[in-house]
């Protein structure tokens, strides 16, 4: 019971700016199990971010509600997963054998800064133009479902860092978990198919990803839950 803690606690200091549990001990053991985690703490953020709204929904309009939720869906990822994007777009514009040297880079290329522009200027005009944010807590547990199953069946191309110990440690008994969570979540919200466009989203990438370079890094984990956060969000504001 005090190694689940731990991971989620591990999790949670992971992927959120959220002063709770400022766990960064990587002890043996719990590094894959916080792994299992991701989905739920994407969900929580996103129930944070709902109930948020729903107390300034009688103090300000609705558009203007969704971008103090952008804001702060910013600020309570502390940014981790845009500085991701960006250093991956860097890669990208450089030959293959110093993709790497250029993510590692801690300035951001000019590439980088300018589709990172483009994302931000998307997802708040996404977020602008939805008429709820009650799928919002969905969207944020299927973008980092997809980062937990990106460190599980593809490879960690760095082969160092703490993803490389998360890798190690993450078995199918603890994807099998997650994954039965995820699915009991959208199925009780009726969002099976927000799961299915999700997991399109994550092959796709993970193709692009494979054939570059072999796997994924920590930076490219970034990308994949930013890209997937805003083309699940899309996805709710296409009029059909």
């Amino acid at each position: 019971m005090r190694n689940i803690f731990r991971s989620f606690a591990l999790s949670f200091s992971l992927l959120s700016a959220i002063p709770f549990f400022r766990v960064h001990t990587f002890f043996k053991g719990i590094n894959g199990l916080s792994v299992m985690f991701y989905p739920l703490v994407g969900l929580i953020l996103g129930l944070l971010l709902l109930v948020v709204s729903f107390v300034l929904t009688p103090y300000f309009t609705q558009t203007y509600i969704h971008i103090i939720i952008f804001a702060l869906l910013i600020a309570i990822t502390g940014a981790l997963h845009l500085d991701g994007f960006a250093d991956t777009i860097d890669g990208f514009y450089v030959k293959k054998q110093r993709a790497f040297e250029v993510m590692s880079d801690p300035s951001i290329g000019g590439m980088g800064v300018i589709f990172l522009i483009v994302l931000l200027i998307l997802k708040v005009s996404t977020l602008g133009e939805m008429s709820s944010l009650l799928a919002l807590p969905i969207v944020l547990m299927l973008a980092r479902y997809n980062a937990t199953l990106a460190i599980y069946i593809f490879a960690y191309v760095k082969k160092d860092g703490i993803a490389q110990l998360a890798k190690d440690e993450f078995n199918l008994t603890q994807l099998t978990i997650t994954t039965l969570f995820v699915v009991s979540i959208v199925t009780i919200f009726n969002s099976l198919w927000l799961l299915a466009i999700s997991l399109a989203i994550f092959a796709l990438i993970s193709l692009i990803f494979y054939r570059r370079y072999g796997g994924y890094s920590g930076d490219m984990y970034g990308f994949l839950i930013e890209v997937s956060e805003l083309l699940l969000l899309t996805t709710l504001v296409v009029k059909v």
